[in-house]
């Protein structure tokens, strides 16, 4: 019998393009936005109003989810935004169509 399968996210999320920057790792995408978008979770993205989903990486592993999130934590912010720009050119907020 095959074990379950898991899905794991790194996540990044902003407030507008070029705007602050957040990344994050979860294993409910859905459910994590929401919570953002919903300002349920204390701290930097409520303060900051990051809500807009504008890029993600779906991961089997967690470890490989949280090695992601650190690597790109190390990243100089001009890294960071040439790889959402080359997934999000205009930065659209990728959840903008999910039902909450």
């Amino acid at each position: 019998m095959k074990g379950s399968y898991h899905q794991y996210y790194m996540y990044i999320l902003s407030n507008k393009k070029n705007g602050t920057l957040y990344i994050g790792v979860t294993n409910d995408l859905e459910r994590r936005i929401f919570e953002h978008k919903k300002k349920l979770i204390e701290g930097f993205t409520k303060k900051y109003g990051l809500n807009k989903l504008i890029y993600f990486e779906q991961f089997q592993y967690i470890n490989d989810a949280i090695e992601r999130e650190k690597q790109l934590k190390n990243w100089n912010r001009s890294w960071k935004i040439e790889l959402i720009e080359k997934e999000n050119k205009d930065w659209t907020d990728l959840s903008s169509n999910w039902n909450f």
